[in-house]
């Protein structure tokens, strides 16, 4: 696939190994544009460019970006948000493996263009190979340039909250990943408490996911109509694909929007294995599965949508014919409740509920009844939310309920005959032509974020 055009990677899977590589490539070009030019002019050109946000929700990044320029408030913050911990996405880690210095770059403009006093790129301490290219681009900037200006790396938590934007600036601020009631652009960093009597600045801050800040330099450099030109109407540009479980090439790839599922599956990842279908594709766990019936569909924000699921993040996660979806569930059910940070009761205890009753289908103890309280729980668990780990836990269940009927009724009846082996696809490590490590140690892992003892 290397003929495929590329708005991210250079070359033909080669890394950016130094910050002469990074210049040699054009690098910088558009940081120095920026700080020259009008920053209403560079949040126009992305307006132009159609640029929506990688991380998941597709929100259009010249809104976000232009809605905390135009705030009166003296004090602004950005966050580069690397945090990534969505079972089934490897994108944000192989894209700092791969090119770090145009993630920095991005952050950099985003600064100047908000007027942002400090820029902070937020990653998991635990992603060492990344953190150490992050460390060693920065000290090169530092040593030639003031791109990484007012720039710090913050290291956080494995928490799957970390990636939440609100729970973020809990981390930046040094605390836990617990996710604060307002957006980031309300009730920013650094500030006193929303609604504070004093009436204290609200600091506004931008989040954007790494992805979407590693495009901007190239739109700031190649133009609006050069980004339009790669992918959809609705979702212009390229993504990076994560593509895993049942397929026969595991892998992370840079394509153009606008591809269906299918060719996605099929044609990149190779498909499943030799004398299988595919039986459910799954965005992550925050949307609705997707059947074989939607592996036709058109990959961008708006038409994934429109077919009842989610473009998410762009990680995929693949299941054949002979994986039993009450297992998925249980996994997936199990992670979220895992991962819920408790502060709002429907979640932590109607996640806990379903895991609890899928549990009992698995080891044959199950019975109507649990089937039926899971169908009843599943609706009320976003009662209240903060954040949309919740809504992911009623979507998925409720959707792997509704499109697999049968395999519930075989583990009704005990005499479900399908594959029990499929693990948490919660990812620790890619090798291109290889495929990725898994962490086999996450079973392990409490409801209150410790873990037992092996």
């Amino acid at each position: 696939m290397s003929t495929q055009p590329s708005a991210l990677l250079a070359g033909d899977g080669v890394p950016v190994e130094s910050l002469d590589a990074y210049l040699a490539l054009g690098g910088g070009e558009a940081f120095e544009r920026a700080r020259a030019g009008d920053p209403d002019a560079i949040v126009e050109e992305l307006r132009r460019a159609g640029l929506r946000g990688r991380g998941g929700a597709g929100f259009p990044t010249a809104i976000k970006w232009g809605g905390v320029r135009a705030d009166p408030a003296p004090t602004k913050f950005v966050c580069a948000n690397g945090a990534e911990g969505e079972p089934g996405t490897f994108k944000d880690r192989y894209l700092l493996r791969m090119n770090p210095y145009q993630v920095i770059e991005g952050l950099a403009i985003a600064r100047h263009v908000i007027g942002a006093k400090r820029a902070y790129l937020c990653v998991k301490r635990l992603f060492a190979s990344e953190v150490a290219r992050v460390r060693s681009a920065l000290d090169e900037l530092a040593a030639r340039s003031d791109m990484a200006e007012a720039m710090e790396l913050v290291l956080g938590p494995d928490e799957y909250l970390f990636g939440e934007e609100k729970a973020l600036l809990s981390v930046v601020e040094g605390g836990l990943p617990l996710p604060r009631l307002f957006p980031p652009h309300v009730h920013g960093l650094f500030g006193p408490p929303y609604g504070d009597p004093s009436g204290g600045q609200h600091n506004p801050t931008v989040v954007n996911n790494l992805e979407t800040l590693a495009h901007v330099p190239q739109i700031v450099r190649r133009g609006a109509d050069w980004f339009r030109g790669l992918g959809t109407s609705d979702t212009p540009g390229t993504m990076l694909f994560t593509v895993s479980g049942d397929v026969q090439r595991p892998l992370v790839i840079e394509q153009p929007l606008g591809l269906t599922l299918r060719e996605l599956v099929d044609d990149v990842a190779g498909g499943p294995p030799p004398g299988r279908r595919v039986k459910a594709v799954f965005a992550g766990l925050a949307s609705a599965v997707v059947t074989g019936n939607g592996l036709d569909t058109p990959l961008s924000f708006d038409t994934m949508r429109r077919a009842g699921s989610a473009l998410g993040s762009g990680g995929f996660i693949v299941y054949d014919d002979t994986a039993c979806m009450v297992q998925v569930a249980w996994l997936f059910s199990r992670f979220l409740h895992v991962e819920s940070c408790g502060q709002c009761p429907p979640c932590k205890l109607g996640s806990q509920r379903i895991t609890e009753r899928l549990d009992r289908l698995l080891d044959g103890s199950g019975k109507r009844r649990d089937l039926d309280d899971i169908a009843a729980t599943v609706p009320w668990v976003p009662n209240g939310q903060r954040c949309a780990l919740a809504t992911s836990e009623s979507v998925v269940i409720g959707s792997i309920l509704a499109a697999f009927p049968e395999d519930f009724e075989a583990h009704l009846r005990s005499s479900c005959e399908l594959g029990h082996d499929r693990i948490l696809p919660k990812m620790t490590d890619y090798v291109p032509g290889e495929g990725f490590t898994y962490d086999r140690t996450y079973w392990r892992k409490q409801p209150d974020w410790t873990y037992q003892d092996p």
